[in-house]
């Protein structure tokens, strides 16, 4: 593979460690008073998911998350930074891009009708996607470092 500048496994790095900062932006930006005291992060979603053309959507929100709202929306807001910090220091990278292809694949399906926000998720799912099978943590970080997963 030719490149400019970096060799393509740094520029694989320099990828998913942008998609890292992409969601540590995603956890600093969130209200987290508003999330977790409020309830205002799930109860958006509650909304969005009880209009939701696919019934599957409304049954499997009613079921997993309103049950348990403030549990669901800790996950949601410390996932979030979970996988900002071990993208970005590429520390366990494979479960960190599936788990974030898994999160955005969610966004996905629950904002179906919300094309402002396809786009960021869309994106970020390709970007784990190209990250994962290209094996983006053989440079510039922790897995390399300590050899795992290569």
């Amino acid at each position: 593979m030719r490149t400019i500048w970096l060799s393509g496994a740094e520029w694989l790095a320099v990828l998913r460690i942008g998609l890292g900062l992409w969601w540590l932006e995603s956890w600093r930006h969130k209200d987290r008073k508003g999330w977790f005291e409020r309830g205002t992060g799930i109860a958006w979603a509650a909304d969005v998911a009880g209009k939701h053309r696919w019934g599957v959507v409304r049954t499997g929100f009613r079921r997993i998350v309103e049950p348990r709202p403030k549990l669901i929306a800790y996950v949601v807001v410390y996932a979030e930074l979970a996988l900002g910090l071990g993208l970005v220091t590429g520390f366990l990278t494979p479960v960190a891009l599936v788990a974030g292809l898994l999160l955005n694949l969610l966004y996905l399906t629950l904002m179906i009708h919300d094309w402002a926000e396809q786009g960021q998720n869309a994106m970020m799912a390709l970007i784990s996607l190209v990250a994962l099978f290209a094996m983006g943590w053989q440079v510039w970080s922790l897995d390399a470092a300590f050899g795992l997963f290569l």
